[in-house]
């Protein structure tokens, strides 16, 4: 009975360890459960919170005009939050302080009154907010003044100040060139300059290892696999802000005048193909006008009569017509099927050259002759286009470029009367740059060149890479055909529609164009509902071009809607003061000399003054028995004679025939007081020669050119 109750006590005892053991067994099990799932990422948070990797952003890089002013740049900004649980800021001090805050916020920002300030503030505190957003956008020198405020002096920890830093891309000059600079977005999208370069721009981020160490703070771990970031490259572009100032002031002017819905305007360099100023601007619902679109690059719109001069030039290519044959405009109306093609003069032109269609743009001359020469052979006139490089794209750098559109004879739109419509511009479209970019190479002789936006990528002012002009077609026709088209576009000016561009200074080439351009909805069967697109198009100076320029102003409102009316006032502005600013473009004076040299007069003076001027200028003098420091000179036939001047200190001297200087420095050191009046040497003199006189004396003097 003895042996079965300690068998007994044994299991007991045995089971209740085993029962412990599984006891055990299962919190465990369940612990490590526990953590595995629910408290998964915690624990591994607190695995890397000893030491983790962080990326060291890059500073983006500048975007400079061609003189390296900034256009666009990045400048720090700040967002201020409040730690108001932080253990430091306790009661006494919280509501010590929150009256003085409050009243320094609002005087800061002056988005708040101060009692808006602490009602926020406290029930922030009142919720427990670690993170309560106090102010975004906050610039430097707001951040340096928000560091004395009252419970923020204490720092971060003690004060519950948490300031998180971004960069802001700002453009000082605001509104000048804005869309071609361009910008980023968060969604992907990039414009212009910004956009096009990115990549050299952004630089390359940089990896730091940190370690997190006493008081919550995070220290650099140098383990030697530390990538440094590479700040980003700044590019320097072909825009000159002065010009661009100019070209935009002078495109919004006129826009606001004929309240026009947008224009652009283009300046390049005619060697190099550089881009000196592009303005894009847009009307807004209030009436303001600000960049909004680039027209200059991704409108594509039908050009009219600008698009006269390559048509012709294909024409005078192929040898059908030249500058002095005569073509029969009628009286300014030509039928082709059931289309009408018409001058706007009334009454047409009758009889004149084709020098005289293109200088007054007549739409029935022109059309005339090339449906006179390529009916039936409308392939050789496209193609004549075609090689001109007129279908391709520019393929600047820049998004949003639309591709030329001219039609072929096989394509299904061609119809009996395109082949007229396209001889003055429609049934065509081009973009304004690529319209301009084919005048440049008219200037250029004959040379294509794609618009160059950026000279060069610099690092610290070190050149990376340098972007070189770029030739899209070595040669657009022959050289011959070049000096006719030429000769064409200084016609418009002088003896054309553009005669109001005349000056006496310089030369301006180029074509107006005023092109109907058709409502989507209503086309161009109603006028009332149909806008205008005004443009001129040209280069300067004439004899020797520089610069080409194009200006577009797109469905002016006023009732003037005249190429040279409306766009070539913008483009006469710009190229005046490019001209003006421009001494290379200026042509020297033309000196002459008689042939034989007459000897000048010589005012009187100082003998020893006048001697070393004198014998400078290789003018032989006499001055022989002159003992006197002032002489008076006398002309002789070939020689200047000096005679004696005497000069003492008891009479007023003669100084007539003295300049100013000398008579001043002469009469002063007497002790008289000198008043001189007019310019020249001294024709009279207040107190005359030989006078006795007081020190102090006032003497005026009359001095004649």
């Amino acid at each position: 009975m003895s042996e079965n109750k300690t068998r007994t006590e044994i299991v007991a005892k045995l089971s209740i360890i085993y029962l412990a053991v599984v006891v055990f067994a299962l919190v465990v099990v369940g612990k490590i459960v526990y953590i595995q799932v629910i408290e998964h990422d915690k624990w591994m948070d607190a695995n890397t919170v000893s030491q983790k990797d962080i990326i060291i952003e890059p500073s983006r890089g500048d975007i400079c005009a061609t003189d390296g002013r900034i256009l666009a740049t990045s400048v720090p900004q700040y967002e201020i939050r409040m730690d108001l649980k932080s253990d430091a800021i306790t009661d006494d001090v919280f509501n010590k302080h929150i009256d003085s805050l409050s009243y320094r916020l609002s005087k800061l920002f002056q988005d708040k009154t101060p009692q808006q300030y602490k009602r926020k503030l406290v029930s922030a505190r009142y919720r427990g907010d670690r993170y309560h957003l106090i102010k975004r956008s906050v610039d430097y020198i707001q951040l340096k003044e928000l560091k004395t405020f009252p419970i923020f002096r204490r720092g971060k920890y003690k004060g519950g100040l948490i300031i998180n830093q971004e960069n802001r891309r700002i453009q000082p000059f605001v509104n000048l060139a804005s869309r071609t600079i361009g910008y980023l977005k968060d969604i992907g999208t990039d414009v212009g300059i910004e956009g096009a370069y990115d990549y050299d721009l952004s630089g390359e981020k940089g990896v730091r290892l940190v370690q997190k160490i006493a008081g919550n703070y995070w220290m650099p771990v140098n383990d030697g696999n530390e990538v440094e970031p590479r700040n980003g490259y700044d590019i320097i572009t072909t825009l000159d802000i002065n010009v661009q100032d100019v070209a935009h002031h002078a495109l919004q002017t006129q826009l606001e005048k004929h309240q026009a819905s947008h224009g652009t305007a283009v300046l390049m360099e005619v060697e190099t193909g550089d881009v000196k100023a592009i303005v894009n601007l847009t009307r807004d619902s209030q009436g303001q006008y600000s960049e909004q679109y680039n027209y200059a690059i991704g409108e594509r719109t039908e050009p009219g009569s600008t698009f006269k001069l390559p048509v012709l030039m294909v024409a005078l290519e192929d040898g059908f017509i030249d500058l002095n044959d005569s073509i029969d405009t009628e009286n300014g109306v030509v039928r082709y099927h059931d289309y009408e093609v018409k001058d706007s003069h009334k009454g047409g032109y009758g009889k004149i050259t084709v020098q005289r269609i293109f200088e007054v743009s007549s739409n029935v001359g022109v059309s005339k002759i090339i449906t006179q020469f390529y009916t039936k052979k409308e392939d050789r006139f496209i193609k004549g286009l075609y090689n001109m490089s007129l279908n391709k794209s520019l393929n600047v750098p820049i998004k949003g470029e639309r591709k030329p559109y001219i039609k072929f004879p096989s394509d299904t739109l061609w119809s009996g009367i395109s082949l007229p419509q396209i001889a003055y511009g429609y049934e065509v479209e081009q973009t304004p740059l690529q319209i301009l970019t084919f005048y440049n190479a008219v200037a250029n002789n004959g040379e294509m060149l794609q618009p160059r936006f950026v000279k060069a990528i610099v690092d610290h002012g070190q050149v990376v890479k340098r972007f070189s002009p770029k030739v899209i077609n070595p040669t657009i026709c022959s050289r011959a055909t070049i000096d006719k088209a030429k000769k064409m576009l200084e016609g418009v000016v002088l003896n054309g529609t553009a005669q109001n561009l005349k000056n006496s200074n310089y030369q301006i080439a180029g074509k107006t164009g005023t092109a109907q351009i058709a409502n989507q909805k209503y086309g161009y069967k109603y006028q009332s509902r149909t806008s205008y697109q005004a443009t001129f198009v040209g280069y300067f100076p004439a004899d020797n071009p520089k610069y080409s320029c194009i200006v577009v102003v797109n469905a002016p409102t006023s009732g003037v809607y005249y190429g040279n009316l409306v766009a070539g006032q913008v483009f006469k502005v710009i190229a005046d003061k490019v001209y003006s600013t421009s001494l290379d473009l200026h042509t020297a004076p033309l000196v002459t000399y008689d042939a034989e040299l007459k000897v000048p007069y010589s005012r009187n003076g100082h003998k020893n003054e006048l001697e070393k001027v004198l014998d400078d200028l290789h003018i032989p003098f006499e001055n022989l028995g002159i003992n006197s420091d002032w002489v008076a000179t006398e002309k002789r036939d070939s020689t200047i004679r000096f005679n004696n001047r005497y000069v003492n200190d008891k009479t007023i001297p003669s100084v007539k025939g003295m300049g100013a200087k000398d008579a001043i420095f002469l009469l002063e050191n007497l002790g008289l007081h000198v008043v001189i009046k007019g310019r020249g040497s001294v024709g009279e003199q207040s107190l005359s020669p030989g006078t006795k006189y007081r020190h102090g004396d006032r003497i005026v003097l009359e001095l004649r050119s």
